[in-house]
């Protein structure tokens, strides 16, 4: 899936929140940041976020 640069930053934004408030942790790593975490959930295309896009009168969900 392609995402736009202001979907991926919307998408690691919230699951990096979701990360400092708790949420479990759905890929292995060392590191300690939300951000760097869910940055590497999202390349692992782990992340429980979806898209829904609009396109005229019709949506889609990604």
């Amino acid at each position: 899936m392609t995402y736009t640069r202001y979907e991926r930053a919307r998408i690691v934004g919230a699951r990096a929140l979701q990360i400092s408030m708790g949420a479990p942790v759905l890929v292995k790593t060392v590191k300690i940041d939300p951000l760097d975490i869910a940055l590497e959930e999202f390349d692992a295309d782990r992340v429980p976020i979806t898209v829904k896009r609009q396109f005229g009168t019709c949506s889609e969900v990604l």
